[in-house]
C-alpha cells in the first residue's frame, strides 16, 4: 500500500556526487619545498640522522628513539607532533647515505604521509629538498592543517645545520668520543 519510495531531491544528489568526486581527486596531495644551506652535506645529514633531537623540526616535538640510533630501512618509531599530542608512527622506508631518506608517517586511520629529504651539493651551497605526499580520504583536511608547518621544514633544517652546535650540550647533534 505505502510502498512509494521517496527519492532524494536532485540538487542534493548532485552536491553529493560533486563532494564524492572532489574527495576522489584529492586522495593524494604532493608538494616539494627547496632550501639552500651554507652547511655541508655531512652536517645536514647528521642533523637529519639524529632522530632523538628533532628540536629543529616545525612539526615534531620529540621521538622515542634512543640517542645515537641511526635510521635504517624497516625502523619503526613514534614521534609527537606540535599540532596535536597524539603519537604518530614513523616507518623508515629508504636511506641512501648523505643523499636521501624517505619515511612514511601514519598519524591516524585514513591518512598516510610520505616524507622525503633529498640533499644535493651545488656550487651555491647544499640544496635541501623536502617532499611530502599525503594519501587517504582525510588528506584535504590534513593538508589544510599541515601546509604552514610543511613550508618551513627545509628552511628550519638549513638553519639548524648552520648553527654552531656545542659538542657537550644535551641536544647536541654530534657525539664526543
Amino acid at each position: 500500500m505505502f510502498s512509494r519510495v521517496w527519492p532524494f531531491p536532485r540538487p542534493f544528489l548532485t552536491l553529493m556526487h560533486l563532494i564524492q568526486r572532489w574527495v576522489q581527486v584529492q586522495r593524494q596531495l604532493e608538494k616539494s619545498y627547496l632550501a639552500v644551506s651554507s652547511a655541508s652535506v655531512d652536517v645536514l645529514w647528521q642533523t637529519i640522522m639524529n632522530l632523538a633531537d628533532v628540536s629543529w623540526h616545525p612539526l615534531l616535538t620529540s621521538t622515542n628513539v634512543p640517542q645515537g640510533l641511526k635510521p635504517k630501512p624497516g625502523l619503526i618509531y613514534r614521534a609527537f607532533t606540535r599540532i596535536y599530542p597524539i603519537p604518530v608512527s614513523i616507518f623508515v622506508e629508504q636511506v641512501q647515505p648523505h643523499e636521501l631518506i624517505s619515511v612514511r608517517v601514519f598519524p591516524i586511520p585514513g591518512l598516510e604521509e610520505q616524507v622525503t629529504y633529498h640533499l644535493k651539493s651545488t656550487l651555491g651551497g647544499t640544496q635541501i629538498s623536502y617532499s611530502i605526499t599525503l594519501r587517504g580520504w582525510l588528506s584535504p583536511l590534513a593538508w589544510s592543517l599541515l601546509r604552514p608547518y610543511a613550508a618551513k621544514v627545509a628552511s628550519a633544517l638549513a638553519e639548524a645545520a648552520e648553527q654552531p652546535a656545542s659538542i657537550d650540550g644535551p641536544n647536541s647533534r654530534f657525539q664526543a668520543w
